[in-house]
């Protein structure tokens, strides 16, 4: 049997700035064709998610994270039609989750998903904003290393067989927030909370400042739907793709996973899919 060929869309325009880096990754990865695609693209109905098996929303600043951070940019995949149809480009993103797709979200790009409501995504209802990213409790845009702890018994397809991993963070507004308890009771009881920030000498997921560079709540770094196919985070595995991007690589030797690993779980999964 003929193996599938993966396609990778990766956004780009209105102020992203990590496509190239997301792009460069899911190369790596094994990805067989991986095309950068400006949003009006999709606007003018040049490009359609629907020839491809995994969307990546990269960071950047969306918009000039006016009105917060990929709150304009949710405006548009929410009400933006396609020219010449009445097709919406939310529309084309639950087409690619009906049909088995993978999306996945980083920084800028997972505030977008929770911001459309495509998480948490509670009985696959894409529509419900139940969380959001927040200003960080420092006050301040934090760019360093963080140490997550991976869950496990969560359902994400791109964390596989992955237990903790060392990443970098770059934002402003990363705390995430919940709607209220009820929200953070699913998402614990039903494992959709996918990596947390950890304090690097005891382990445990952290509240203490800058282990948790932004305040978030039970250290959360990220989280999937139910169906573990759609998954955003805010640190940046796309910028681990080698081990000369490791802060210590000259003076240690690195044991800590590449993020290119999370693309590959979803390449595989595509392949097997």
């Amino acid at each position: 049997m003929a193996q599938k060929k993966v396609k990778v869309i990766v956004t780009a325009g209105y102020g992203t700035n990590c496509e190239r880096e997301t792009a460069h990754v899911c190369r790596e990865a094994g990805a067989d064709t991986v095309d950068i695609v400006h949003l009006s693209e999709l606007i003018y109905g040049e490009k359609r998610l629907n020839d491809y098996h995994l969307l990546c929303l990269p960071g950047g600043f969306l918009d000039g994270d006016h009105l917060g951070a990929a709150k304009a940019g949710a405006h548009r995949f929410r009400y933006a039609r396609v020219k010449g149809q009445e097709e919406r480009l939310l529309d084309q993103i639950f087409n690619l989750i009906e049909k088995g797709g993978l999306i996945i979200g980083i920084c800028n790009g997972f505030q977008l998903l929770v911001k459309l409501g495509l998480l948490p995504g509670f009985d696959g209802d894409y529509t419900q904003r139940l969380a959001s990213l927040t200003y960080n409790d420092s006050g301040r845009f934090e760019d360093r290393w963080v140490k997550l702890i991976i869950n496990q018994a969560s359902p994400c397809v791109f964390t596989k067989g992955l237990k903790e991993m060392f990443l970098p963070i770059r934002h402003g507004e990363g705390k995430f927030i919940v709607k209220d308890d009820e929200v953070l009771k699913r998402l614990k009881a039903q494992n959709q909370i996918v990596c947390q920030y950890i304090h690097p000498e005891t382990g445990d997921p952290t509240m203490e400042y800058p282990f948790n560079p932004n305040g978030s709540i039970l250290g959360i770094a990220g989280i999937c739907d139910e169906t573990g196919r759609i998954f955003g985070l805010m640190p940046h595995p796309e910028a681990y793709n080698h081990e000369t991007n490791h802060p210590r690589w000259r003076r240690e030797k690195i044991k800590d996973p590449l993020g290119t690993t999370i693309f590959k779980n979803a390449i595989n999964y595509i392949r097997e899919y």
